[in-house]
């Protein structure tokens, strides 16, 4: 086992061993809490509070990534799946939720000569019951190709290559119309989000609060998994994962317990995007964006959760002031960003700042 390695599985398991001791993330739950109590006492105008809501979401997101490979070294290029199970999930509510209170079919409903929702959609018009289905989807289906990816020991750029394909299967599946999810043109139009009027002054804050502090909660949980116990087994797996095995742990287990609750953090993540732009469809599911979603763990720095949130908010920040002003620049803006942190810092921008200290339990490994 190498040294790191071998360090942080013989740490100890006491409060110093757990204790979270992480300036940065502790600085960004501070901004995140600030943010929305601002929003709530003085909120600017509505297109920012969007945007900012917009933000806290690929944030979670790419913090959803970062746990599984910037800690367990797996690289997922089809993250964008999960993310689409729970925007795909919290559409439907929505517009079930719209049809039980209007009694007016979706679009695409009528389109397809229906004369109700496909069954499947039976209870969706209930948020518990939608948001409770949306992490248990995106958690099965995380948990099926999983079980058979590391069952059958399906490593590195296998696993990632693997992973494209399996987003790209479900793009493809998104794009039948007869699926009773939109088609090709996916599902927008959505009335009321709990009997308020959906792009009103008052939701579209209060999206943004709920996203704000979604993501210092998750961020939170995921520093204090990441500084337990389980956190440096997933740093032992990473680093040598066949000395793991011999040592009598189940790293099959581990890996397998970690990317399902990713894939659900991912689902989070979609659920509190879709209300905010208003639409879901099958371009969510395109392998680019997941690929995306890869680089802005890289900028920021991988292996740090705070360095995950501050590559989104800057890559996305980035995009949507180019996306107006400079459409057709913004590839090769995003290309030469991914080569100077792979030529020139390749622990992503917070080497910058030196920001990238060793955790406590890696200290004095060599």
């Amino acid at each position: 086992m190498s040294g790191a390695a071998q360090t942080a599985l013989a740490a100890p398991a006491g409060p110093a061993g757990r204790a979270v001791r992480d300036p940065l993330v502790a600085g960004l739950v501070g901004l995140c809490l600030a943010a929305a109590a601002a929003l709530l006492v003085a909120p600017p105008a509505p297109y920012l509070v969007n945007a900012l809501g917009q933000l806290a979401a690929f944030a979670i997101l790419a913090v959803s990534l970062d746990l599984v490979w910037g800690y367990l070294g797996i690289l997922s290029l089809g993250h964008g799946l999960f993310f689409a199970i729970g925007g795909y999930v919290c559409a439907m509510h929505l517009l079930a939720q719209g049809v039980a209170a209007t009694g007016v079919l979706p679009d695409f409903v009528q389109f397809m000569g229906w004369t109700r929702l496909p069954a499947y959609w039976a209870g969706l018009d209930h948020a518990p019951y939608a948001f409770v289905l949306a992490l248990a989807v995106a958690g099965l289906v995380a948990f099926v190709f999983g079980l058979a990816s590391f069952r059958s020991r399906v490593n590195g750029v296998y696993f990632s290559i693997i992973s494209q394909a399996l987003v790209y299967v479900a793009m493809l599946l998104m794009y039948r119309n007869d699926t009773g999810l939109g088609g090709n043109n996916g599902m927008t139009g959505f009335p009321l989000l709990f009997g308020w009027p959906m792009g009103s002054p008052g939701v579209v804050t209060g999206l943004a609060v709920a996203a704000l502090l979604t993501l210092a909660a998750v961020l939170m949980g995921t520093r204090l998994l990441v500084g337990s116990a389980i956190g440096r087994r997933m740093l032992a797996c990473r680093d040598d994962e066949t000395r793991l095995r011999t040592l009598g742990f189940s790293t099959t287990r581990l890996k397998l317990g970690i990317w399902c609750l990713s894939a659900m953090i991912a689902a989070l993540a979609g659920i509190l995007y879709v209300p905010q732009v208003g639409i879901i469809n099958p371009r969510v599911l395109a392998p680019d964006l997941s690929i995306e979603i890869a680089v802005w763990v890289a900028i920021g720095g991988l292996g740090r959760l705070g360095g995950a949130v501050i590559g989104a908010i800057l890559v996305n920040g980035l995009k949507f002031w180019l996306s107006a002003a400079m459409p057709e620049a913004w590839p090769f803006i995003l290309s030469g960003l991914v080569l100077l942190v792979v030529l020139v810092l390749p622990n992503g921008l917070l080497d910058l700042v030196g920001l990238r200290p060793r955790p406590t339990w890696l200290r004095g490994a060599r």
